[in-house]
């Protein structure tokens, strides 16, 4: 699918463009350590998330300690600083099935796609790191960006209102991401711009599950939440941020 034909509904849904003066930020030299590191954390914590939704909306306690197992090697990387990367491929996999909750009207439906996005991120996290082994990037611990807070703030406190809250704020996360491995692709080397266009399908793909899911599950029209998130979002990306980050808003001189 060509690029432009990809990109058309995520441009839709986004409220803005990313700025050019972040671009041109993302594209300087000194900050590709930044730039993947950055990324490579984005990829964890979004199977994270991914997870936290089904171990509390969707699964029973078994299937729940199974989950937490799987993703343990990339924490244990990324925190700890323990284990061979190297060795990550082979532990992305679930040795059990993942059974719903019998009382979960939507289990099986959540389960089905966030485990799918999870296997996909974790595959991203390990790309992020064999990229970074090329350029000789050194993992490094970073402070969290505003950005998913920024949003996850908006979030109401009552179910089922709050996970189609946080539903929604993962589409646009994972929309913004597909954008931006869009807007960079053309102004880095050729390994690092292939590196983002392969990632833009499966982004574009998490977005509409996480749309599709919030709308299942409001079981009414979401329009108006959908809105008021979007609006929150290009509040962030167009408003000054002194933390540069591949989230982040308009750079500060």
């Amino acid at each position: 699918m060509p690029t432009a034909k990809l990109l058309a509904p995520i441009l839709s849904f986004l409220k803005c463009e990313t700025p050019q003066a972040w671009i041109d930020e993302a594209v300087k030299k000194e900050n590709l350590p930044v730039i993947l590191i950055d990324h490579l954390i984005c990829e964890l914590k979004a199977a994270q998330s991914a997870m936290f939704l089904i171990r509390k909306y969707a699964v029973d306690k078994n299937s729940g300690e199974a989950l937490l197992q799987w993703l343990k090697p990339y924490e244990t990387f990324t925190y700890r600083r323990e284990g061979d990367w190297r060795m990550l491929p082979s532990k992305n996999n679930l040795t059990k099935s993942v059974i719903p909750k019998s009382d979960s009207a939507y289990g099986q439906g959540l389960i089905d796609k966030m485990v799918m996005l999870i296997k996909e991120e974790l595959h991203h996290f390990y790309q992020v790191l064999e990229i970074m082994d090329e350029y000789c990037v050194e993992y490094q611990r970073i402070s969290s960006g505003r950005y998913a807070k920024g949003l996850l703030r908006h979030v109401k406190n009552y179910e089922p209102d709050a996970l189609v809250d946080k539903l929604i704020v993962g589409a646009y996360i994972e929309a913004r991401s597909c954008e931006r491995f869009a807007k960079l692709a053309p102004h880095v080397d050729k390994r690092l711009g292939d590196f983002y266009i392969s990632l833009l399908r499966s982004e574009a793909r998490h977005y509409q599950d996480y749309l599709t899911l919030a709308e299942e599950i409001a079981g009414c029209d979401i329009t108006e939440r959908v809105q008021f998130f979007g609006e929150k979002e290009a509040e962030l990306i167009f408003t000054p941020d002194s933390d540069f980050k591949f989230h982040s808003g308009m750079p500060i001189a």
